[in-house]
């Protein structure tokens, strides 16, 4: 079978699963925007939103780890996580400290 052909019944469930996708996203931008997990970066020129790709990621992940702590699933912690800022460094004695190479 090959799976680059649609009947127009399947291409129609297909675009329905695509915007109903689309729409949730859009959605879940519009929400995490109000509760201010994501920033507006500026504005189209037509008065749309802009945001930055990395803030996107940072507020998903920021409400995932929110929602799976909600139903009890703890998540894994990600590579290098003990470290709360980059500008900061942990010691072995375990104090932080300011990155002297941050003024430079």
């Amino acid at each position: 079978m090959d799976t680059d052909l649609l009947t127009t019944a399947e291409a129609a469930a297909h675009i329905t699963r695509a915007r109903q996708f689309l729409s949730a996203g859009a959605a879940a931008i519009r929400s995490w925007a109000n509760r201010g997990y994501l920033a507006r970066a500026g504005l189209t020129e037509t008065g749309r939103p802009l945001y930055r790709l990395a803030d996107v990621a940072r507020a998903e992940a920021v409400t995932r780890s929110r929602a799976l702590r909600l139903v009890g699933i703890r998540e894994k912690a990600p590579l290098g996580a003990s470290i709360s800022h980059p500008a900061q460094r942990t010691s072995q004695s375990g104090t932080t400290t300011q990155d002297p190479s941050l003024g430079k």
